[in-house]
């Protein structure tokens, strides 16, 4: 999960989905999906900004890309913060299977 500016355009965002993809992919790894939840407000400000725009990838790569990807990430200027996140081998295999994942659609939050 990333977040950039809330002014963040599209091709703001294309540049920061590039760069993980670029990352992944230098490690044998695959993008399942890249989805863009949008504006949302922050429960503290950051950076003195109070809303963000969220995008979450998916991806599966060889251990080494999570330093490599967190180096890219913390050195671009355009994204806010980001965290990288382990998902337990069956839920892994669960996004590897699903329509949204051939397709690239769009994930959305739980509940909304």
């Amino acid at each position: 999960m990333l977040i950039l500016p809330a002014e963040a355009d599209e091709a703001t965002v294309g540049t920061a989905t590039d760069r993980i993809s670029t990352v992944v992919a230098k490690h044998s790894g695959q993008v399942h999906n890249i989805g863009r939840w949008g504006r949302r407000r922050f429960a503290y400000e950051i950076d003195d900004q109070g809303e963000g725009y969220y995008v979450v990838v998916t991806f599966s790569a060889e251990p080494a890309a999570q330093a490599e990807l967190g180096r890219a990430l913390n050195l671009a200027d355009e994204v806010l913060r980001y965290k990288v996140i382990v998902l337990p081998s069956k839920r892994e295999k669960q996004l590897a299977t699903s329509p949204a994942s051939t397709n690239g659609g769009g994930a959305t939050p739980q509940g909304e």
